[in-house]
């Protein structure tokens, strides 16, 4: 299970300003968010396709962290 984490909004190089409302909008909690991450398929969920660029960093940083 893919978690997407604050590191990986900002690789994707997207402004923070607005995935903030944009959590609020999709009633998501932006302070355990940044405490904990979220899961892809909650993301996924959503419905919006911003989301999957970050998805794919995730899951990119997840697999280079399980060869070390």
């Amino acid at each position: 299970m893919t978690r997407v984490t604050i590191q990986d909004l900002r690789d994707a190089r997207y402004c923070l300003a607005g995935v903030r409302p944009w959590f609020r909008r999709h009633e998501l909690d932006w302070q355990d968010f940044l405490s904990h991450g979220i899961d892809a398929d909650r993301l996924r969920a959503t419905g919006d396709a911003l989301v999957e660029p970050v998805i794919t960093i995730a899951e990119q940083r997840e697999a280079c962290d399980g060869r070390a």
